[in-house]
């Protein structure tokens, strides 16, 4: 069963001068907006307008649905930007970050004595802590919210000598 095509709503006699002077707007994504809106104002159909105008019906669609609704608000961009973005650990996921933390990584099977911020990345995905394998920097900032600076980790030499302990409280290694 196929749709009917949408067109845009009646013009007001303001709404036309906008959009006509639009058509010389510096920004390309309100010239696009008007080119669509006063071709669909005409009679066209959105795969009309796509093909005339060299975008895809959906766009011509996109524009239209947005004018329907917003008027002649829909023709400046808006960020597309998340309204409201949640933190990927709450409160409950950030103990277990930091008792994960204080493990060491051989404790998770990996072949590593120290921490780096993929390593624990990798094990939370691993251990279902997050639901996809986040980057190190979601986990850096994470941790910096948590109060904790990371630091990258270094690996110390210690030294097969039995007395190694007692000569490096003395300052003498």
């Amino acid at each position: 069963m196929k749709k009917e095509p949408i067109f845009v709503r009646s013009l007001t006699a303001a709404e036309q001068t906008q959009l006509r002077a639009g058509r010389r707007a510096g920004e390309a994504f309100t010239l696009r907006r008007c080119q669509i809106l006063l071709c669909s104002a005409e009679g066209q159909t959105p795969r009309q307008i796509a093909r005339q105008l060299g975008c895809s019906d959906q766009t011509a669609r996109n524009a239209i649905h947005a004018f329907n609704q917003q008027g002649c608000a829909c023709l400046q961009e808006a960020s597309s930007r998340p309204k409201t973005v949640a933190p990927l650990f709450d409160e409950a996921k950030c103990e277990r970050l930091k008792a994960l933390l204080h493990s060491s990584p051989r404790e998770a099977g990996k072949a590593r004595s120290t921490w780096t911020l993929a390593l624990v990345a990798e094990v939370c995905f691993e251990n279902k802590l997050t639901a996809d394998l986040v980057s190190d920097e979601t986990i850096r900032t994470t941790l910096k919210r948590m109060g904790v600076n990371w630091k990258r980790a270094r690996n110390w030499i210690t030294s097969p000598d039995p007395a190694y302990a007692r000569k490096k409280k003395r300052g003498i290694v």
